[in-house]
């Protein structure tokens, strides 16, 4: 492949990695009709990188993506791939792409996606552009990520139907949602469901304030409340706070763990119109021979930063939005 940084794009490959999210085909169907406008070939990579060692690359036109912008998950299929952590696996990688005189990759995902993708940039000069996909909403230096507002709307309707029940039997809940590394779903769905307790993945768990809040409503006439707990590492452990607040402090809980459902379904509008104006802007910083950026959003419209600014986790959702939940729950 000639220099990156005077070679004009004549085609284009596109993956998803990591966890899908709603919205995915969204971007991916604004990359390939944009790249069409401009008379760019378009290739879909199966399973992300997986798929990409394993040379699953087919062309892509205009009727491939029809039909898919109300559609959950990604159509191209995603994956983790432990063999592309090697550097032998990634040459690989690349020399599939070069087999159909492929000029750069879109990788839509996270951040560990991302440093995928900067390692095919400074190890192979490819020309690379990023797409946040993540329903964690935790990627550095953007404000969005495509799936979050998803998620946190299937999670708000989840909550809203245990909410009836708990004040139908007097019962507390402890509601999961995901969020290994991330406060941003928790956070959001607490304030927008009217959660007594927002439990966050970092911080340091406090029972004994959780117990007085319940108790502190029980004693102005309130029977139910819900506690949002985010995951953490260790899925489920909503079920070890019930049973500490039993042994503890003598008050019973139900668990509902939300799970995968939160990455599923049809995307909202917002996922689809930023997803489709992402895939957009993509494409055209590659005609425009802008490489190694991600599209990013930030005050409500697309910025271009370099890859390097947002390979990492950023739990943007802190202090400030918790308090504001806990003010309300009194």
């Amino acid at each position: 492949m000639s220099d990156s940084k005077t070679k004009k794009i004549k085609k284009i490959a596109v993956l998803t990695s990591g966890g899908d999210s709603p919205g995915m085909n969204c971007a991916i169907r604004a990359i390939v009709r944009n790249s069409l406008k401009n008379d760019i070939k378009i290739y879909g990579i199966k399973r992300g990188y997986s798929g990409l060692i394993e040379n699953e690359i087919l062309e892509l036109n205009s009727s491939s993506v029809g039909n898919i912008l109300q559609k959950g998950g990604t159509f191209l299929q995603s994956s983790r791939s432990a063999k592309f952590l090697e550097k032998k696996y990634r040459k690989e990688a690349v020399e599939n792409l070069y087999a159909r005189n492929i000029d750069a990759l879109i990788v839509i995902g996270g951040d560990g996606s991302f440093n995928g993708a900067l390692a095919l940039k400074s190890e192979f000069d490819l020309p690379i552009i990023g797409i946040p996909g993540t329903i964690d909403n935790d990627i550095l230096n953007t404000q969005y990520t495509i799936g979050f507002d998803t998620a946190v709307n299937t999670a708000i309707s989840a909550v809203d139907k245990i909410r009836d029940t708990a004040h139908s039997f007097e019962r507390n809940f402890l509601v999961e949602v995901m969020g290994r590394n991330s406060s941003a779903i928790a956070i959001k769905v607490g304030i927008c469901t009217g959660a007594e307790n927002i439990l966050l993945p970092n911080e340091d768990l406090n029972l004994e304030k959780i117990a007085n809040d319940i108790k502190r409503g029980i004693r102005r006439g309130k029977r139910s409340s819900i506690i949002i707990v985010a995951e953490g590492t260790t899925p489920g452990r909503s079920y070890e706070i019930a049973q500490k607040l039993e042994e503890g402090f003598e008050l019973s809980s139900k668990v509902c763990v939300l799970g995968h459902i939160q990455r599923g379904g049809s995307p909202t509008a917002s996922d689809r119109f930023i997803a489709t104006k992402m895939g957009v802007e993509a494409v055209n910083s590659l005609v425009n021979e802008e490489y190694g950026k991600v599209t990013c959003w930030n005050q409500s419209k697309i910025e271009m930063r370099d890859i390097e600014e947002c390979a990492q986790k950023a739990d943007i959702n802190l202090v400030t939005d918790k308090d504001l939940a806990e003010l309300l729950s009194i």
